[in-house]
């Protein structure tokens, strides 16, 4: 078996793709039928939650240390860009723009809230189109405020501003 890429120490800040950022609080070795498992205990304050992750699964499960600045670059880029519209069901798009999230790629995360932001003066969004927008800047400013040790309210004011200079 191939040797840990992936280690994370405890005060860690970690991204899990399902979940955005969380915090390595503890190594804790625990025996699940019958057998030896390292895990990682991850905190995700805003959801208050606790999570549990084999170390030996963290890789496959798509967990990773927070983005490089050069990522976030990228990111913030991508929020200036254009809009796509997609003129595609929504229920599809709603799916395509899920998806996007819970890949925990900064980039394509960025590209749901561009796509989804509404100036102040166009049409109002649906409901679930506001859902999704907010999942989706939530996840970028919590990602954006850990790299920057500022709270998720400046980060997202920081990524509003952006996408307002657009």
């Amino acid at each position: 078996m191939a040797s840990k890429a992936l280690s994370f120490d405890v005060g860690d800040y970690v991204v899990y793709p399902k979940h955005g950022v969380g915090r390595v609080i503890e190594l804790q070795s625990s025996e699940i039928a019958g057998a030896k498992l390292e895990l990682y205990v991850l905190r995700f304050e805003k959801e208050r939650m606790t999570l549990r992750v084999p170390t030996n699964k963290a890789e496959s499960v798509g967990m990773r240390k927070l983005s490089s600045s050069a990522t976030m670059q990228e990111a913030m880029t991508t929020l200036k860009g254009k809009p796509r519209i997609k003129r595609t069901m929504w229920s599809r798009r709603a799916q395509e723009y899920e998806a996007k999230i819970n890949s925990g790629d900064l980039v394509s995360i960025a590209e749901v809230v561009r796509d989804l932001h509404r100036a102040d003066d166009q049409p109002e969004q649906s409901y679930s189109e506001r859902q999704i927008f907010e999942a989706a800047i939530s996840r970028l400013a919590r990602e954006l405020a850990a790299m920057e040790n500022i709270d998720e309210p400046a980060a997202q004011d920081k990524i509003v501003k952006v996408l307002k200079a657009a």
